[in-house]
């Protein structure tokens, strides 16, 4: 591990946040601040903050509410306590304007996986001036998600591993990525993969409709650089349809540099794919490109 842990003042009053930082760059470019998924926590980005580094970015995380060392701290690990999603979004802005306040003359980048991409998507339509760019990784259309999984028996339990339908059954997580090993990883980790409260996924799924509204998108600025990337195979994706119809709704809404990636047959972990080195240059030639 390459990082260290601090803690600040959630949005939440009386919460505390854990956060931290990948910090081995003497001339740094930009900051990237990192936004983890469900049921899992900010720790598991180290090798992706560690190959950041190398290509001279700062990274910043932290553990969302009712997530790693902030839920136990909290003693709320799979909910998301009393301010619930809105004030996990808060929060992604609250990091947002603390990095902001330590690095103000570096460009600053957003990146948001699955959950995190889902906070990413709302945070962005009322703070879009925080970030010099964003990237969503394994997200979806958070209207079409929430409409299939009204339909589906297998409803909204908190239990992820209902997404592996599908898939080969080994663990229940092979949905993740077809690495074995960053599987075995993932069910290993007491802070990963842990019930949720019945109230977590209605609550992300609460703004889908608002999110998929283009008079509500049009409200981020236009010129906000945006990436969305993810396997064709990751189960939100569906097949890439829903990924591909994120990035048309930004354009729709008079976005001007969206750039939709799609990777073929790689699951919905993409910086634990095994092709996850050719998905981290991708994103960091992305990145480079945006920062001056």
């Amino acid at each position: 591990m390459t990082y260290t842990t601090s803690t600040l003042p959630s949005a939440t009053e009386g919460l505390t946040l854990t956060t931290y930082a990948w910090e081995g760059v003497e001339q740094p470019k930009a900051v990237v601040q990192l936004s983890h998924g469900l049921a899992e926590h900010a720790g598991r980005y180290d090798r992706l903050a560690t190959a950041l580094n190398g290509a001279g970015y700062l990274v910043h995380g932290h553990d969302h509410p009712g997530h790693g060392a902030t839920g136990e701290a909290a003693d709320s690990l799979g909910s998301f306590g009393a301010a619930g999603w809105t004030g996990l979004v808060a929060d992604v802005a609250t990091v947002g304007r603390w990095v902001a306040a330590q690095q103000p003359t570096l460009p600053r980048f957003l990146i948001g996986h699955s959950m995190g991409s889902f906070a990413l998507q709302q945070v962005i339509v009322d703070h879009s001036d925080l970030w010099s760019g964003v990237v969503l990784s394994g997200t979806t259309a958070l209207d079409q998600l929430a409409a299939g999984m009204a339909a589906s028996a297998d409803d909204a339990s908190g239990d992820l591993s209902a997404f592996n339908a599908g898939f080969e059954d080994r663990t229940g997580y092979e949905w993740l990525s077809r690495d074995e090993a960053e599987v075995d990883r993932y069910v290993a980790d007491p802070w990963c993969g842990f019930q949720t409260t019945p109230d977590v996924m209605p609550q992300m799924l609460g703004a889908a409709d608002r999110l998929a509204d283009g008079a509500v998108l049009a409200g981020i600025r236009p010129d906000l650089p945006v990436l969305v990337v993810s396997g064709d195979a990751d189960p939100l994706a569906g097949g890439g349809t829903l990924v591909e119809l994120v990035g048309q709704r930004y354009s729709d809404a008079g976005l001007t540099d969206v750039t939709v990636r799609l990777y073929p047959g790689a699951r919905h972990e993409i910086f634990n794919e095994t092709n996850r080195d050719e998905i981290t240059a991708f994103v960091i030639n992305w990145l480079d490109a945006h920062t001056s």
